[in-house]
């Protein structure tokens, strides 16, 4: 065998081995930022369902079937009757 034939071949061969694992290391580097990826979607998925559960607790909190004996109970407030409602009148807002 001619040395320099054997030189280029173990080169060319060097130098495959190389690009393979230099891909391999890109390909295992891109996996690793896809689990990062599905991860962080994953925690923004339940924070946005935490936020939802907030909002409803909230929109329960405030609805008027929780408000009115809360201060009926706590205010001793009651719903006025006709005779206690006073319209005030006012001005036509432009």
């Amino acid at each position: 065998m001619d040395p320099s034939f054997l030189g280029r071949a173990s080169l060319t061969l060097a130098i495959l081995l190389l690009s393979l694992g230099f891909v391999t290391w890109r390909q295992s580097r891109t996996f690793e930022v896809l689990r990062a990826l599905e991860d962080v979607r994953r925690a923004t998925s339940e924070v946005r369902a935490e936020g939802i559960d907030l909002e409803r607790g909230i929109q329960a909190l405030e609805s008027r079937s929780r408000v009115v004996p809360a201060a009926r109970g706590r205010l001793g407030m009651h719903t006025p009757d006709a005779s206690e409602l006073v319209i005030l009148p006012g001005e036509p807002i432009s």
